[in-house]
């Protein structure tokens, strides 16, 4: 039983940061980046990027295989922990084949040179972030109620 309950706080505090983060991103860092002129824009999403990158989906993956975990050890909420995790592996599908293409495309750009016909990624990488972000809202919430009912 104290395993399934500290899994449990683990897979509530993973979802929750994803959620958290990303709707922070989508709230605050998204309008910003969107107010800035190209060369800014570029500039900012490269600095931005560079603590990100490695550490969500760190984050995602390992909230992912702790609902996983708890899915398998069964009980009440055995259905919701399994869909919470299929919802943070969606999380982690877009951001994989979705955003991060974006980004690499965005770091490989000189700010100071941005070619003439430059096609600006930000409504494109705006959609794929509120994808990914209600999916992770989602998630948290499915955590939520699988704890309650276990």
């Amino acid at each position: 039983m104290r395993i399934h309950a500290l899994l449990s706080a683990a897979a509530l505090v993973g979802s929750g940061v994803v959620a958290g983060v990303l709707f922070a991103v989508a709230l605050s860092v998204v309008p910003a980046l969107r107010e800035m002129p190209a060369d800014r824009y570029v500039y900012t999403h490269q600095l931005l990027g560079r603590r990100w990158d490695p550490t969500m989906p760190v984050i995602v993956l390992s909230s992912t295989v702790v609902d996983i975990v708890l899915a398998v050890l069964g009980g009440d909420g055995t259905a919701l922990f399994t869909t919470a995790a299929v919802l943070l592996l969606a999380v982690s599908v877009v951001s994989h084949f979705c955003n991060v293409p974006i980004n690499r495309v965005v770091k490989a750009q000189d700010p100071d040179a941005l070619p003439a016909r430059w096609r600006d990624p930000r409504p494109l990488w705006r959609r794929w972030h509120l994808a990914r972000t209600v999916l992770a809202f989602a998630a948290v919430v499915v955590n939520a109620a699988a704890v309650v009912v276990w």
